[in-house]
């Protein structure tokens, strides 16, 4: 099942540290099947405050997620990131084909 690594950060303003990371993310995205569908664009907010950038990335499955977040490549450039960028980052599954909202009631 596809998974995702998804971040809801703020930025304290353009880092030569954030700009190296970025330059190198995507190298170590690939053997891991990593891919983006959302990165920082602007939202339309409909509710509420929004106060950050949204990045989603996408992941054939949890163990490779999980074994990017952990790799030496990104462990590598993740202090570049940190050093200009913060907020929670998590690893979460996606639901199968067909999931209703009413699924989540039978957890």
């Amino acid at each position: 099942m596809t998974a995702y690594a998804v971040a809801l950060l703020r930025a304290a303003g353009p880092q030569e540290g954030v700009v190296r990371y970025l330059e190198g993310i995507d190298a170590t995205l690939a053997p891991f099947g990593g891919r983006y569908l959302v990165h920082g664009d602007p939202p339309t907010v409909l509710e509420g405050e929004w106060p950050g950038d949204l990045v989603v990335i996408a992941f054939p499955d949890r163990a490779r997620a999980e074994a990017w977040y952990a790799s030496d490549a990104y462990r590598e450039i993740l202090p570049l990131r940190r050093s200009g960028v913060a907020g929670p980052v998590v690893l979460i599954d996606g639901v199968p084909p067909g999931h209703r909202a009413t699924d989540i009631l039978t957890r």
